[in-house]
């Protein structure tokens, strides 16, 4: 017994002439009555009552027909479920960003992939700097989008887009452009800045900026999250520096100055991963 055989047994269930089901299915009559005969045969049971005029279900014929066109209709739904997951249309995608695009660039790259693969399921998740590189080769995330630049083997990355730095500060705040920026003003600010880890390519763009001004920051709080940084500029505990994408966020009671210092954007993905959903985002991305 075959999935195809059901088939014409359900065909057959539902027209109950062999002729017009046999011409439906494409197939001979003489074909289809061999897969019934067949089906019977192997079942050890009638499935119909014929005679030269008439074809109708036996009771064990209408049993199963009413549960094989329930169990066929789930079978069928798994199979077009499979070649989804196959076709890398289905399924989950991990994906770590930083917290500074979240209403910048992530929106349009979601709305890209939920417009092309609508059954894709996305996660997002936000770790810590230190564990991106292990998680991707964990696979405990898929994709990772960060401002620092890839050193680790066996992880893709490339460039997908490009901000500023911004000076963020409280609404009242005596600075209106970059040119108010100077080192006597600046050495007069407390800072509150991200936490940034040794080796950072993009800490080392935030040093290049205070370099420009030849002075070290008097540095009052370090916190690895910028909505957390956010709040406190808002709460007059400092002022900050961060990308410029948090300017897409709401924030009432701040302003945002550019600096003229870019910061990258990079995905990174496992490179011996064939994985077929990985495969289709990436080309929506890149």
């Amino acid at each position: 017994m075959n999935i195809q055989q059901i088939k014409y047994f359900l065909a057959l269930a539902g027209k109950l002439h062999y002729w017009n089901t046999a011409a439906e299915m494409n197939i001979t009559q003489s074909a289809l009555t061999r897969q019934i005969q067949s089906l019977e045969n192997e079942l050890g049971l009638l499935l119909f009552e014929r005679n030269k005029r008439n074809v109708k279900l036996t009771p064990a014929g209408k049993f199963l027909k009413d549960k094989w066109e329930v169990q066929l209709s789930e079978v069928e739904y798994i199979h077009q479920l499979a070649k989804q997951i196959h076709l890398g249309e289905s399924g989950t995608i991990k994906i770590a960003h930083p917290d500074s695009i979240s209403a910048s660039i992530m929106p349009d790259i979601l709305a890209n992939i939920s417009t092309e693969y609508p059954k894709l399921q996305v996660e997002l998740v936000q770790i810590l700097y230190e564990n991106q590189q292990e998680f991707l080769r964990n696979y405990k995330i898929d994709l990772a989008i960060t401002r620092d630049i890839n050193t680790v083997p066996g992880i893709k990355s490339k460039k997908i887009y490009t901000d500023y730095l911004a000076l963020v500060i409280p609404e009242n705040h005596p600075y209106q452009t970059f040119e108010n920026l100077t080192k006597e003003t600046l050495e007069k600010q407390k800072f509150i800045l991200p936490t940034i880890d040794e080796g950072s390519s993009y800490g080392y763009i935030i040093q290049q900026l205070f370099n420009s001004f030849d002075f070290v920051p008097e540095v009052y709080l370090y916190s690895e999250f910028g909505s957390t940084i956010i709040a406190l500029v808002r709460k007059g505990l400092g002022i900050a520096v961060l990308p410029d994408s948090y300017s897409y966020h709401e924030s009432p009671g701040l302003r945002f100055i550019k600096l003229p210092f870019q910061t990258d954007l990079y995905l990174n993905w496992r490179a011996d991963d064939h994985n077929p959903i990985l495969s289709n985002v990436l080309k929506l991305i890149l």
